[in-house]
């Protein structure tokens, strides 16, 4: 069974960085295409990030872009986040998610695995 095990968050203060990491047990990693997501009290969950199973091309919400980088790892079976200049409004739990196949989709209907969520909350 594939498990999703975020880490990195925390508080930062408004221009800060935070990266956040997610590994991915088993050896499946490579074959999984992968993404964030995160969800703010009161409001849906929504796509952040994702990237392809080459690493190579990365998806960006359009609020994010220029700010937050997408990256994996496939030997070390980790998916990262790297979030700078940071918003108060970026403030949410995050998810790591991934789903089989090559196509990268960005709805959360799309994923097959789902992290438990790590908090980044940014203060002004």
């Amino acid at each position: 069974q594939v498990q999703l095990v975020e880490s990195g968050g925390g508080l930062a203060q408004a221009g800060g960085s935070l990266r956040l990491s997610c590994v991915v047990s088993g050896r499946t990693f490579s074959g999984l295409t992968m993404a964030w997501f995160r969800q703010a009290p009161g409001k849906e969950r929504e796509f952040v990030a994702a990237i392809d199973r080459s690493g190579r091309i990365p998806y960006y919400l359009n609020s994010v872009l220029g700010r937050f980088t997408i990256s994996r790892d496939n030997v070390k079976n980790t998916v990262y986040l790297q979030m700078n200049s940071l918003k108060p409004e970026d403030t949410a739990l995050y998810y790591c998610a991934g789903r089989w196949g090559g196509t990268v989709l960005t709805n959360t209907g799309g994923m097959d695995f789902w992290g438990k969520g790590t908090q980044v909350t940014v203060s002004s």
